[in-house]
C-alpha cells in the first residue's frame, strides 16, 4: 500500500505538483512547534506591527475590515458566524464579515474567478487548482509568527496534506475519513458472539477500533436474516471501492505520482476485489433494485431497512435526527492492512488580499481550541486540532455515535492517491463499469471487467498513448 496518506480520493491537480514537505516547511513547522509563546488554546494576540501598508492590514487609524468565506450546511455556516462574532468581539481595530457558499465547488469557482475573500475555507481536492492559479498566500511563516503550534496540537497528516511547493499553502482545519455506519439494534455484536459468529474484538481500552473483512461480512449476513432487511451497501464507485483495494494490498492507480491508468487488472487489486465482491455482490445481503429505486442507501439506513453503509462525518447530524435510529461507527474493514479514504479542509489566505496580516490573525484564532470547538459541536467535522478532537466537544459522549474515536483513529490510514487533472472525466468513464462489477447479476468475469475498467481509464489519463497504439497497429504487415 502506498505510504502517502490523507486527502480525498481524487484531488484535481497536476502530477508535477505532488505534495511534499520540503526542508523549508519542515524548518518552519518545527520552529512553530518549539518556539510559539502564545497559548494555542486561546486567541493569539495581534501583532503590534500589523496594519502598516498593503498586505499588513491597511490603514491602522480606521477599523480594518476583512471577509472570511466558508461553505457547508446552514448549521455549519451558523457555527462559523459564531466564530466570526467571537473574533470581532475581541478586537476594536478589525472586523470580519462572513460570506458563505453551499459547497466547495461554488467557493472554488468564485476564488478562481478573482472574487476571493481575504481568508476562506477550501477542500484539499481543490488545492492544486488554487496553487496553479497563484491564488494563495502561503501561511507557514504567518501562522508561526502568531504562535500556532503545528507540532502537537494538530494532526501531522492533515497539516502535511496542505504542503505543496515546499510551503504550507493553507492551514489544516478538519478531516473526514470514510467509516462504516451501522444500526446497533440490527448489528448486535453481543448476540452475534453468543451465536459463535465472527465479531470484532475490543482493544485494551474496550474500544472496537478495527475488524476484519470476514467479521464485516458476518455482520452483514446476520443483519439480513429477517424479511427484506439488507445488511450492507457500498457505493460502486472508485471512492467506495478504494479502501478495500488498498487494504487488500492492491492499488487504484498504476503510479502514485503520474498515473496513466487505473490498476484494477493488477493481481493485487484483483485479489482484493475478489474477496470484497463476495460480500458486495451477494444479493441476499445487499439492497434490491426495487429498494434502491424508491430510496437512497442513507434513507434505507435511516428507516432500518439497511444495517450498514459507508459514509463520512457529515452524516452524523442527519442520522442523529432520524427517528427510532440507534447507530454507531466502525473503521473500514481490514483485509491485510488498515486503509480508508476521505476529505480534508483547510483555511487559506488569498494572494490578492490587502489585509494578509489580519487574515492570518483570523485563521490563527479560527484554529484555536475555543473557536474550532464551536464548529465541532455541530457534529459535521472531525477537527484537525487534536486537542479538540479528543475533547467532549467532538466526542460528545452523550450523543451518537458512541465510537467517535473511530474517526480520529482512521485519519492515519487515509491513503493519498496521485494528483490528476481529469477527475470528472475519469469518474464518468469508469462508473458504469464499476456498477457492473458490483451490481450486475449472474456470474462475474472479473478478469474481463477489470481490464475494461483500466482500458476506459487510459482513454482519459493517457489519451496520447492510446492514439499512438491505435495508429501503429494498422501499419503492421499482415505477414509479419
Amino acid at each position: 500500500m502506498s505510504g502517502r496518506r490523507v486527502a480525498c480520493l481524487f484531488p484535481r491537480a497536476r502530477a508535477r505538483r505532488a505534495a511534499l514537505v520540503g526542508t523549508a516547511l519542515v524548518v518552519a513547522l518545527t520552529t512553530a512547534a518549539c518556539t510559539g509563546d502564545a497559548d494555542p488554546g486561546l486567541q493569539p494576540a495581534p501583532s503590534p506591527t500589523q496594519g502598516e501598508g498593503k498586505g499588513q492590514g491597511g490603514d491602522s487609524e480606521k477599523s480594518r475590515k476583512i471577509v472570511f468565506g466558508a461553505y457547508g450546511s446552514e448549521e455549519e455556516v451558523a457555527a462559523f458566524q459564531s466564530v466570526v462574532d467571537s473574533f470581532n468581539a475581541s478586537s476594536t481595530t478589525r472586523q470580519v464579515s462572513l460570506r458563505s457558499w453551499p459547497d466547495h465547488e461554488s467557493a472554488l469557482a468564485d476564488v478562481l474567478a478573482g472574487d476571493a475573500p481575504d481568508a476562506f475555507l477550501t477542500s484539499r481536492i481543490d488545492l492544486d487548482q488554487l496553487v496553479e492559479a497563484e491564488a494563495l498566500q502561503p501561511v507557514s511563516l504567518l501562522l508561526d509568527e502568531r504562535g500556532v503550534d503545528f507540532g502537537d496540537r494538530f494532526s501531522r497528516d492533515a497539516v502535511d496534506a496542505f504542503a505543496m511547493d515546499d510551503e504550507l499553502q493553507c492551514m489544516a482545519y478538519s478531516v473526514s475519513p470514510m467509516v462504516i455506519y451501522y444500526n446497533t439494534d440490527i448489528v448486535d455484536f453481543d448476540r452475534m458472539e453468543r451465536r459463535e459468529l465472527d465479531v470484532p474484538t475490543p482493544n485494551d481500552d474496550g474500544v472496537l477500533d478495527r475488524w476484519t473483512l470476514a467479521e464485516f461480512g458476518a455482520a452483514a449476513t446476520f443483519a439480513s436474516r429477517r424479511g427484506d432487511r439488507r445488511g450492507v451497501w457500498i457505493d460502486p464507485t472508485l471512492r467506495g471501492l478504494a479502501p478495500f483495494i488498498y487494504s487488500g494490498g492492491g492499488q487504484v492507480f498504476d503510479d502514485d505520482r503520474d498515473p496513466t491508468s487505473l490498476a484494477f487488472s493488477d493481481d493485487g487489486t484483483r485479489q482484493a476485489l475478489e474477496q470484497t465482491l463476495e460480500i458486495l455482490r451477494d444479493p441476499t445481503i445487499t439492497p434490491t433494485n426495487a429498494q434502491l429505486a424508491r430510496a437512497t442507501p442513507v434513507q434505507l439506513f435511516k428507516r432500518g431497512e439497511l444495517a450498514m453503509v459507508a459514509g463520512f462525518r457529515n452524516l452524523v447530524p442527519e442520522l442523529r435526527e432520524a427517528e427510532d435510529l440507534e447507530f454507531d461507527v466502525m473503521p473500514m474493514p481490514t483485509i491485510e492492512d488498515r486503509a480508508t479514504v476521505g476529505d480534508i479542509s483547510g483555511l487559506c489566505i488569498s494572494s490578492e488580499s490587502d489585509d494578509i496580516g489580519d487574515a492570518a490573525d483570523f485563521i490563527a484564532y479560527a484554529v484555536s481550541d475555543a473557536a474550532i470547538a464551536t464548529v465541532a459541536e455541530t457534529g459535521y467535522i472531525v477537527p484537525a486540532n487534536t486537542q479538540v478532537a479528543a475533547s467532549d466537544d467532538f466526542l460528545a459522549p452523550e450523543a451518537e455515535p458512541a465510537n467517535s474515536v473511530a474517526f480520529n483513529a482512521s485519519i492515519r490510514y487515509m491513503v493519498v492517491p496521485p494528483f490528476i487533472d481529469q477527475r470528472d472525466e475519469l469518474v464518468e468513464a469508469v462508473t458504469p463499469l464499476l456498477e457492473r462489477l458490483v451490481t450486475a447479476p449472474g456470474i462475474l468475469d472479473l478478469e474481463q471487467v477489470t481490464e475494461e475498467i483500466d482500458l476506459a481509464s487510459r482513454a482519459v489519463l493517457s489519451p496520447e498513448e492510446e492514439e499512438t497504439e491505435e495508429t501503429e497497429s494498422p501499419s503492421e504487415s499482415p505477414t509479419e
